[in-house]
């Protein structure tokens, strides 16, 4: 994953890319303009273009791209962003990460504390099995 830098390079290259795509597209597909001095035979009878469609196409990317544009120059550090600010915030992340860490541990804990009393429960039921077992082994044999 590229950092955001290069991210915003890599999309202002894209939004470059697609304006002159455009412009080509545009130049290729465009009709021929007509000048008032110079007569000129058009036929008329010429295929319509699809230059709307291709208008359509070109602005639908050139948008998405701008907008990708601005969340990456928002996503930046801002000018406000001092060294003293992001140690701050950085020293706010670290408190916040002991407590959770101290939380977990409890419940890590508790969780252990539970588990002994699971298997102390189990081994006290298969004790009682056995003995339940055993008791009727021995009662069912006959005495000699």
């Amino acid at each position: 994953m590229a950092d955001r830098l290069t991210q915003l390079q890599d999309a202002v290259n894209s939004l470059a890319d697609q304006f002159c795509n455009a412009i080509g597209v545009l130049q290729q597909c465009g009709p021929p303009a007509s000048f008032s001095n110079i007569q000129t035979a058009v036929n008329k009878d010429q295929p319509a273009n699809p230059t709307e469609e291709y208008a359509q196409l070109f602005a639908a990317l050139i948008a998405r791209t701008a907008k990708d544009i601005d969340v990456l120059i928002d996503s930046l550090p801002s000018e406000e962003s001092t060294a003293a600010l992001q140690a701050a915030s950085l020293y706010k992340l670290e408190e916040e990460n002991h407590e959770a860490a101290t939380c977990l541990e409890d419940v890590v804990y508790r969780g252990d504390m539970l588990l002994e009393k699971i298997q102390s429960a189990l081994a006290d039921i298969a004790q009682s099995q056995l003995k339940t077992r055993s008791g009727t082994h021995s009662q069912s044999l006959p005495d000699s």
